[in-house]
This record gives C-alpha cells, sequence and structure tokens, in this order.
C-alpha cells in the first residue's frame, strides 16, 4: 500500500470525506450513549457532556498538537488547539440553527454551562497572558502549563460541586428544557451503555486521527502558514466529531448535553497547549520562533467569541433573526472576519 502523500489528491479527499462519513454516524451514537449514561447514572447532562463527550470528542486534536510539537511545529500545535476551540464554539451558532423551537441558548440555561463557559474564557486569557508574557521557563515547560492544568482541575471541581450544590437556578419558561432524566433509562445496563461508549468513541478516535493526517496532506501544498492551516484545516478537521455529536443531541432534545460538549470539550482542547508545552522539548512552546502575532490574535479572538457565548447565556433571547439568538450571528460575523483577517492580513 502507498503511502498516503504518494496517492493522487482525489484519492485523499475521498478518504477525507469517508473519514469525515464514519466520524458522522459515530457522533450520532456518542451522544445517544451520552445521554442515556447521563440519566442512568444520575451525573446529568452538564457533567457528561464534559466528562465523557468533551474528553472522548477531543482526542484526535489531542494527538494532532502534540504530534506537531514533537515534530517541532510549534506553530501548527498551538493553532490547531486555539483553531478547534474558535470553530467549536462557532459550531453553537450551526447547532442553534438546528433547534428550531427557540434559541439554544436560551432553552440550555443552567449553572454547570455558565462555569463552563466562565472557566473556558479563564484558561484562554492564561493562554494569551502565557504568548504575550516573559519567556519564563521552569526546565523546557512555561510556567503557564502548570496554572492551565491546575485552573482546569479546579474549575472541574467547581462544576461537579455546583450541580451537588447549586446556589443558583435560571428561570424557567415554556422554551426551556431541564435536564430531567427519562424513566424508560433508569434500568438500562450500564455496563452495557458504557462499553458501547467507548467503542464508539475508539472508532471516533481513529477516524478523527485519520482525517486530520488527511488534512495536513491536502494542505502541504497550499503554501499557507502553519497557524493557517492550524485553525482552519486542523482545527475543523480534528472538531468534526464535536459537531456532529453537538447537533445529534440537540436533535434528540438534550440541549444541555449538546452545550457542554462543546464548552466542556473547549476546556479540555485549551490543555492541548499544555500538553503540546510538555511535547516540545526546544523550550517553552508560548515562546517558539514561530509563534507570534497571528496566535495571539486568535486566542484573543477566540475568547471574544466565548465572551460573546455567555453573554447569551446570561440574556437568554428566546427568539431572534432566523430563529437563532444576537450571540449565534455575532459569533458567526466574529470567527468569518477573524479568520480572514487572519488568512489575508497577518
Amino acid at each position: 500500500m502507498p503511502h498516503l502523500s504518494t496517492w493522487p489528491i482525489e484519492m485523499t479527499f475521498t478518504a477525507f470525506l469517508l473519514g469525515a462519513g464514519i466520524i458522522a454516524w459515530t457522533g450520532s451514537r456518542l451522544a445517544n450513549y451520552g445521554d442515556r449514561i447521563a440519566d442512568r447514572t444520575g451525573l446529568g447532562e452538564a457533567i457528561t457532556g464534559t466528562l465523557f463527550l468533551g474528553i472522548v470528542t477531543s482526542l484526535p486534536g489531542l494527538a494532532a498538537s502534540i504530534t506537531a510539537a514533537l515534530q517541532e511545529n510549534a506553530a501548527l500545535a498551538v493553532s490547531n488547539a486555539i483553531g478547534g476551540i474558535a470553530i467549536q464554539t462557532t459550531f453553537l451558532a450551526v447547532a442553534d440553527i438546528a433547534y428550531t423551537k427557540a434559541n439554544l441558548e436560551h432553552a440550555a440555561a443552567s449553572i454547570a454551562n455558565l462555569l463552563l463557559s466562565a472557566m473556558l474564557i479563564t484558561l484562554l486569557t492564561l493562554v494569551l497572558l502565557g504568548l504575550a508574557g516573559p519567556e519564563v521557563t521552569i526546565g523546557h515547560i512555561h510556567p503557564m502549563t502548570i496554572m492551565l492544568i491546575a485552573a482546569t482541575a479546579f474549575g472541574t471541581w467547581l462544576i461537579i460541586k455546583s450541580r451537588k450544590e447549586p446556589m443558583w437556578q435560571p428561570k424557567e419558561t415554556r422554551e426551556t428544557v431541564l435536564d430531567v432524566p427519562l424513566e424508560s433509562t433508569q434500568q438500562e445496563n450500564l455496563t452495557y451503555l458504557l462499553t458501547g461508549f467507548f467503542l464508539t468513541a475508539l472508532i471516533t478516535l481513529a477516524a478523527g486521527a485519520g482525517i486530520a493526517h488527511l488534512a495536513g496532506i491536502i494542505t502541504e501544498e497550499t503554501g499557507l502558514s502553519q497557524t493557517v492551516v492550524g485553525a482552519l484545516f486542523l482545527g475543523v478537521a480534528t472538531s468534526l466529531p464535536e459537531l456532529v455529536t453537538t447537533v445529534a443531541a440537540v436533535r434528540q432534545g438534550s440541549l444541555t448535553l449538546a452545550v457542554s460538549d462543546i464548552v466542556g470539550g473547549n476546556l479540555f482542547d485549551v490543555l492541548f497547549v499544555a500538553a503540546a508545552d510538555i511535547a516540545y522539548l526546544r523550550g517553552s512552546i508560548f515562546h517558539a520562533s514561530k509563534i507570534g502575532t497571528p496566535e495571539i490574535f486568535f486566542t484573543a479572538l477566540t475568547i471574544l467569541l466565548n465572551v460573546t457565548l455567555l453573554l447569551g447565556l446570561l440574556y437568554r433571547q428566546r427568539k431572534g433573526p432566523a430563529n437563532i439568538g444576537f450571540e449565534s450571528l455575532l459569533i458567526l460575523l466574529f470567527y468569518i472576519v477573524g479568520f480572514l483577517t487572519l488568512a489575508f492580513l497577518l
């Protein structure tokens, strides 16, 4: 069998689309398993979306960033992580379009999703401070890497605690979809559900890693920078599991699961930067030779996208243009303008 890089470009595109098709199928299955596990265990959709779907659908991106760091492609590693977060936040606007009954951020309001958004903004700000701050290392690792890991652990604890002892509740409206376990799932075999979930996750991981590799081959001929390739091609390719599972969760009515899959998954995507910093052995990846203004710009853009999402979750607009909220329209606009700026002006 020839090496993939020797394939005709048409065959590479075909293999890419096949991998995307596999992810489309496994993504819908993951959303179904995740919803049933949330009901069966009593963990709730927000925790399940973060700890199960969020981690599993992030694995292809983690593999891509670590591989790029080991190959000393620092900008590719960082931009894959931040680009994945940006496009996945934009996917929520797509999910909002798919949910026709009301604005998704209104219907999926919960303290867990608010905390997830706030924590994500905090972690992204830490990355931005690391990129723009002085070059300081402990060994070859930037201190911000340690802070990212510690902050993620603390944030996860806060979110779990908030479910057990909530100090805030969203106002219920006719459009609010509460995270209430279905009685039909209470007697399901948990071992069966977990086995099915993790087997499907392995298929998703393999397909996601495969299309990430294919995306790299496709973009080798374009002459684009590592930042553009990582933020768009790798970021989108490795984020396809999140898109499919989120839209599938919305279609089956698991709205909190859909939002927490994206925002919770993004929490772990920030850790791609920490993992890449550890894997990059030539010093801190935050200040590698090819890291500069484009990475700082795109990190700031990603913070803007998530602040906009948080505003939407807080304001909870019922209806908006094209039946989506103002935050979805702004997120789409900010992402498109931001990426065009990155691609053609920086």
